[in-house]
């Protein structure tokens, strides 16, 4: 056995994902137990020796949230102390980035907080994703690559030859990506301005930009309620959108999330399986895997190269 090649390991958050990745980079998956006892309580054993090794922890903090990021904590622990010589946190999905600053009284900074829990559990490095504020990576004291899905969403879109398209922002705080889409695809740009009116509700305003007799593709880093994507759809129908499509790094669908995208005027929702995800009965729901950008980015961590070429899309600069 090869013992100076990278291992990868998991948690429950995304094991599917995780054995793809592994079967890139070309070695087989690290056996651990990882299990809860009686009352709730994390358990972890790595059942083989990792002394020595560069190892990668595959694990999204995706819901349920806090378990997933204590099973990823803990394995990083049990890996330090089993001497291992690197340990480096894969997390397809960041969770808790939405809660990046202080925009209002007496209020955390959660990302913050979950960065330095990773660094004192033991991590010397993070593999990312489509972080929701890029300016998260500045939260660390250790090395963060940051990958991008955009060149699987493009490779993915280029397929479906689409004409007349125009890219829309679901929202202002989406401007950058969405531009960046823009440019990649060469299609004008459009923004739906929104004001929310609860965690869990939209109120669509008013559009910037002219829609009428186009496809139209909607881009954002994450959805959860769907709340901004079908309302903003429902705004673009109104003003003659033809054909609606959504791609979204990270969907975290709820129950209301997934009522709403099949009663929605979307016609295709296009994601990755960053995070675990069911299928919709009557909606087209497109799944694209990271496992070759994931997999790619850990042999040339441990190979000691560079990753720069994994944020081009089709030779072109990266999406921003």
């Amino acid at each position: 056995m090869d013992n100076s090649g990278p291992q990868v390991f998991t948690g429950n958050a995304n094991p599917a994902l995780a054995e793809e990745i592994a079967t890139y980079v070309g070695v087989p998956l690290g056996e651990a137990t990882v299990t809860s006892f009686p009352n709730g309580e994390t358990f972890v054993k790595i059942n083989e020796n990792i002394r020595g090794r560069d190892i990668f922890i595959v694990q999204p903090s995706a819901p349920p949230t806090n378990q997933n990021l204590m099973e990823l904590l803990i394995m990083i622990d049990a890996a330090r102390r089993a001497s291992a010589s690197r340990i480096t946190a894969v997390m397809p999905f960041y969770g808790y980035a939405r809660q990046d600053r202080k925009d209002q009284p007496r209020v955390p900074i959660t990302a913050k907080l979950v960065a330095n829990l990773l660094v004192a559990s033991g991590a010397h490095r993070v593999l990312t994703m489509d972080l929701h504020a890029q300016q998260i990576q500045g939260f660390f004291d250790i090395p963060v690559d940051h990958l991008y899905a955009a060149p699987i969403l493009y490779r993915y879109l280029k397929t479906l030859e689409l004409e007349n398209l125009i890219v829309v922002s679901p929202d202002v705080g989406g401007m950058k990506m969405a531009s960046a889409y823009s440019q990649l695809l060469h299609t004008s740009l459009a923004i739906v301005a929104k004001q929310r009116t609860s965690p869990t509700s939209v109120e669509s305003q008013y559009l910037v930009g002219d829609v009428a007799g186009k496809d139209v593709l909607m881009v954002d880093d994450l959805t959860e309620t769907a709340g901004t994507l079908t309302a903003a759809a429902r705004l673009l129908k109104q003003n003659g959108a033809k054909r609606i499509l959504a791609a979204v790094s990270h969907c975290l669908l709820t129950d209301m999330a997934i009522q709403r995208l099949k009663n929605s005027d979307i016609d295709e929702l296009i994601t990755t399986n960053s995070t675990v995800m069911r299928p919709i009965p009557g909606f087209k729901l497109t799944v694209l895997s990271v496992a070759s950008l994931l997999g790619e980015a850990i042999k040339r961590i441990h190979g000691g190269e560079s990753v720069s070429s994994l944020f081009e899309v089709n030779g072109k600069g990266k999406q921003g």
